[in-house]
């Protein structure tokens, strides 16, 4: 799937992680799927707050410190699929998958 990918950081202390859950934190998936609509639209040069979350899975939770990528692909009508990816020491792991959409940007009058 992947055509493209990009570094996606999540800092170890996070506030997210606080009481998310107490002894064992995770990140919250809200958390992880802002940051990976924030670098998507970055590099592409879009308004984050013109993308729509189109559809999300989550598959195995993140923890902090966690390297993760961001793996994706634009389709033909402008919706990105990913994948976010936690790659640690001799194996990778999917642990987020969905589509995102972005409005289109305005004409210049």
């Amino acid at each position: 799937m992947t055509d493209q990918s990009l570094p996606l950081s999540v800092a170890a202390d996070h506030p997210a992680y606080d009481g998310h859950f107490p002894g064992h934190p995770i990140l919250p998936g809200v958390v992880l799927l802002d940051e990976a609509l924030h670098v998507l639209a970055a590099q592409h040069g879009l308004t984050a707050a013109g993308g729509q979350i189109r559809a999300a899975k989550f598959l195995s939770p993140v923890s902090p410190g966690e390297a993760l990528r961001l793996d994706y692909a634009a389709t033909a009508n402008g919706v990105f699929r990913f994948e976010v990816v936690a790659a640690g020491p001799g194996h990778a792991r999917v642990v987020a998958s969905g589509m995102f959409a972005f409005a289109a940007p305005e004409a210049a009058s």
